[in-house]
């Protein structure tokens, strides 16, 4: 017979109990989606999901060096790329609190070596928030091919490569840019005469015991740290060197997802940032941008309920991250993988899914993995035959998402495949007629073919869809040119 007392514990033992068996329901859904990916070679890196200020699933997928089997675990270290904005934010907001400056001091007051006419005018608000109308360093068109492996003093890559003629009024419109987050870094070692590395280091990593980042540089040996790779249909390749010193304050920490899980639950406190400054921090500006956060409501809670959504990723040479948090039901996503560009936020939108307790969609195996094996055995009328034919008969398990025939043109055309490189682009411009990209990538083909009338024809079709394609602007100007 059961005592009342009895009784009463058993309840109380099934009421804590029950949490339990949920957290380990979606853990394993979590693991079931995300392993999905990583059979279809979409992710190699580490993965954090947190439910309600708890951790519930962690895991490694993949290598972290393929040349030596060395396997991705939660604590492997990898490089954060743009993830690495939100760091300079939150410096900059403790510089404010500390009298240093105010969000509207400009960039000459606070950097006085800044040129002065445009330096007036912008402020820090505006670098903080990507309006600030200075052209960014990475969208020079030889900044891959002749400026990204070599070092630079902070001040020497400023005054060369940060320091152009604005773009726009600053405030008046925003557009992503690196340039505004390296000075952004200048400005803390201005302040604090220390070197950007150590302040992020003195002031959020030790202070939150987040010991396993820090400022990746490619001369020390740092234990655990990711290679960087880069996974195209040929199969895997190491990333091409990129010199950090550029990415520098935009973009050129590393971590771990459990050291991300601490900087998370650190930003529900006042400690590190201020309550008014935080607030600022992830108050959305123009489309939606904070301080080094994007910001939006989203139906992804209960029912579809609407949640404010928080995030921001990163990609550099050999990696790409996200992290993205709900602060209202304290959940948080953090993947960060090893093998260059990937679709991490259709990862992140599955696992809020399962989070809320939906069924999340499952990823489809790519139509350009199922074409390239083609045209190495047939050619590239077969492969276009068996593109059609997939469309009829595999809707519901290929992927036909423009991206795809995008990147199975790009590998034809490093491959040399220029005839075939054509043919797979202008099958893509056909599926995807009312979209951008396909036209500048066939444009793009037709340049390096020599067929200069086709690539202007596609890139000012590129154009006439998005006014706002740089890419096409310049290619366009070149080709004019000739």
């Amino acid at each position: 017979m059961i005592t009342a007392r009895a009784g009463r514990l058993l309840v109380a033992a099934l009421l804590l109990w029950a949490p339990l068996v949920c957290a380990e329901q979606k853990a394993d859904a979590i693991d079931a989606f995300l392993s999905r990916f990583s059979d279809l070679q979409a992710l190699n890196g580490a993965v954090l999901v947190a439910d309600g200020g708890k951790v519930i699933y962690r895991k490694g997928f993949g290598q972290a060096d393929f040349e030596w089997g060395v396997a991705n675990t939660p604590d492997t270290r990898f490089r954060l790329a743009s993830v690495s904005k939100q760091f300079t934010a939150a410096v900059i907001l403790q510089l404010v609190q500390e009298g240093k400056f105010t969000l509207d001091t400009t960039l000459a007051e606070a950097l006085p070596s800044y040129r002065k006419d445009t330096g007036a005018k912008v402020t820090i608000h505006h670098l903080l928030n990507h309006t600030s109308g200075i052209p960014s360093y990475t969208s020079l068109p030889a900044f891959a091919s002749d400026i990204s492996r070599d070092p630079y003093g902070v001040k020497e890559f400023v005054e060369k490569y940060c320091s152009g003629d604005l773009e726009f009024e600053p405030g008046s419109t925003f557009r992503y840019n690196n340039s505004g987050y390296f000075i952004l870094g200048a400005i803390i070692e201005q302040a604090t005469g220390t070197s950007y590395e150590t302040a992020v280091a003195d002031r959020l990593f030790r202070p939150l015991g987040m010991r396993s980042s820090g400022y990746d540089r490619s001369g020390p040996v740092i234990e655990k740290r990711a290679r960087g790779y880069e996974r195209s249909l040929g199969g895997v390749r190491n990333a091409d060197y990129l010199d950090m010193s550029l990415p520098y304050a935009a973009g050129s920490l590393y971590s771990t997802v459990e050291d991300l899980f601490l900087w998370d639950q650190a930003l529900y406190g006042d400690t590190i940032v201020p309550a008014a400054l935080k607030a600022r921090m992830f108050t959305p500006g123009l489309e939606g941008y904070g301080y080094g956060w994007g910001i939006a409501e989203r139906p992804i809670g209960p029912g579809k309920a609407m949640r404010t959504h928080i995030s921001h990723g990163g990609g550099i040479n050999g990696f790409n991250t996200l992290i993205v948090r709900v602060p209202e039901d304290r959940h948080l996503v953090v993947l960060l993988n090893n093998t260059g560009g990937t679709s991490l936020g259709a990862m992140s939108a599955g696992v809020l899914d399962i989070l809320y307790g939906r069924t999340p969609p499952l990823p489809k195996r790519p139509v350009s993995h199922l074409l390239y094996e083609t045209l190495g055995s047939k050619g590239v009328e077969a492969a276009i035959a068996q593109y059609h034919e997939l469309k009829k008969t595999r809707a519901n398990e290929v992927d036909f998402g423009e991206r795809f025939l995008n990147e199975l043109g790009y590998e034809l055309m490093r491959g040399g495949r220029l005839d075939d490189a054509i043919e797979i682009l202008k099958l893509n411009v056909e599926a995807f007629p009312g979209q951008s990209n396909p036209y500048d990538s066939l444009g793009e083909a037709y340049m390096k073919a020599g067929q200069n009338e086709l690539a202007i024809k596609n890139y000012a079709k590129s154009l006439e869809l998005n006014p706002a394609n740089r890419h096409a602007v310049e290619q366009l100007a070149v080709l004019t040119k000739r």
